[in-house]
């Protein structure tokens, strides 16, 4: 079958055209952020939807100019996270519990005497030795230091470090050489001597008022010799001290931090001291060197059992390290540190061994006080020059011999000169002899 025909004459009529969008005729736009659309009504007529191309362009965000070289950039400081405040712990009940330690101690230790019969300066210096060491070490290492130097003002000029190597067998040499030290500069300052024993003379406020009064001597020295020498009721706290305590369970946490504990006087008496004092010396001593032995454990159950969960370590480890507490910003604690710092800076020795002074401490002679410079005309400090101790030479005459001695002339010999014979008174002149030697009426 052929297809029909078309009629001649008429052409086919043109498709119809779609309209163009008048979006594409324009340039293309950046797309601009959409908005979030909002949620669809459930019931009612939806409002038609805006066209994309109607929306507001958001302006961008402002870019940061780039600091100016030389400006001071201030840091963004965090806002400080104050930790909780922890209720303070309860005291334990010593009156019951330090009674116990001084009988367990008697049955483990025995008190070793102290040797009082020595010079007051010498027991200073056996006590700084004595810190958080054995007795039979701290003396031997006193002995040996006074052997090795001519005499005590030479320990005193001598470094930390020399000391140092002469007290090798302390447990820490470096504190009781720089205690040492500062004892024998604040002596010689005072008194321009090495002798303490003006303070014994006075009563016991007075001997305790010279020892605390010189500068860097640890509080356990003063203890120490207030309690032994000067016959007062002290009791000596050093590091061992304090730890045996903390692991009896005897003093708090911010107690063992501070190294402080009162009280103790208190409870112990004056005749008990001297023995309680070295009895507690030496069972710190055990604590620090020997913590998990057998003398430790059975002093610690004989006085506080719940001490040894709460208190003791575990086998291996050693006891926290005292964290001391940070300093005070009150206006009386500020004023006391300035005051301590001007005490050391006027107790430091002079000498080559003495540290270097800080900056700002040495006072520069005013402008004008030098001698004129030829140059420039203008006049600047006087330079120190340390001049040689220059003299007059001496001139030593030999000496003469001493000139003869004249001789003595000898005396003559006297004549023999015959005896005169006496002549015989008259009566009337023996009579008025008479009358003169008697006693008038």
């Amino acid at each position: 079958m052929t297809a029909p025909k078309k009629p001649a004459g008429k052409k086919p009529a043109p498709a119809p055209k779609k309209p163009i969008a008048k979006a594409a005729a324009k340039p293309a736009l950046k797309p601009a952020p959409t908005k979030a659309a909002p949620p669809v009504k459930a019931a009612g007529k939806s409002a038609p939807a805006k066209a994309v191309g109607s929306a507001k362009p958001v302006a961008p965000a402002k870019a940061v100019a780039p600091a100016k070289p030389g400006a001071v950039v201030k840091p963004v400081v965090p806002a400080k996270v104050e930790p909780p405040k922890l209720p303070p712990e309860k005291v334990p009940p010593r009156a019951q519990l330090i009674p116990k330690l001084h009988k367990a101690l008697k049955a483990a230790y025995k008190p070793v005497p102290f040797d009082t019969a020595r010079p007051l300066l010498d027991q200073v210096l056996v006590a700084c030795c004595l810190e958080n060491a054995p007795y039979d070490v701290a003396e031997k290492a006193c002995a040996r230091l006074r052997e090795s130097a001519f005499d005590l003002n030479e320990i005193r000029v001598t470094t930390v470090a020399e000391l140092a190597e002469i007290l090798h067998d302390l447990p820490d040499p470096a504190h009781a050489a720089l205690s040492l030290r500062r004892v024998l500069q604040s002596v010689f300052e005072s008194t321009y001597n090495f002798s303490l024993d003006h303070a014994k003379k006075h009563s016991l406020a007075h001997g305790l008022k010279v020892l605390e009064g010189m500068h860097g001597v640890p509080p356990f020295v003063v203890a120490h010799v207030v309690s032994t020498a000067l016959d007062g009721h002290m009791i000596p706290l050093d590091k061992g001290a304090v730890a045996a305590l903390y692991v009896c369970g005897l003093t708090t946490r911010a107690e063992y931090d501070s190294g402080k504990v009162a009280g103790l006087e208190r409870i112990i008496g004056k005749k008990s001291g001297v023995e309680f004092s070295s009895l507690l010396h030496q069972f710190g001593i055990e604590v620090l060197t020997n913590l998990h032995g057998n003398t430790v454990r059975k002093v610690v159950q004989a006085v506080n059992a719940a001490a040894l969960k709460d208190r003791m370590p575990k086998r291996g480890d050693p006891l926290p390290a005292p964290t001391p507490p940070p300093p005070a910003t009150d206006k009386e604690s500020l004023k006391a540190a300035e005051a301590a710092r001007n005490a050391a800076e006027e107790h430091r020795p002079a000498g080559p061994q003495a540290a270097a002074r800080p900056v700002g401490k040495t006072p520069m002679p005013p402008a004008g006080s030098g001698p004129k410079k030829p140059g420039d005309g203008k006049s600047g400090p006087k330079p120190f020059v340390v001049k040689p101790n220059v003299g007059k030479p001496l001139t030593i005459k030999p000496q003469m011999a001493p000139p003869p001695e004249p001789a003595k002339p000898v005396p003559a010999a006297k004549k023999p000169t015959k005896p005169v014979a006496k002549q015989p008174e008259a009566k009337g002149d023996r009579h008025s002899a008479d009358l003169s030697k008697r006693k008038p009426r």
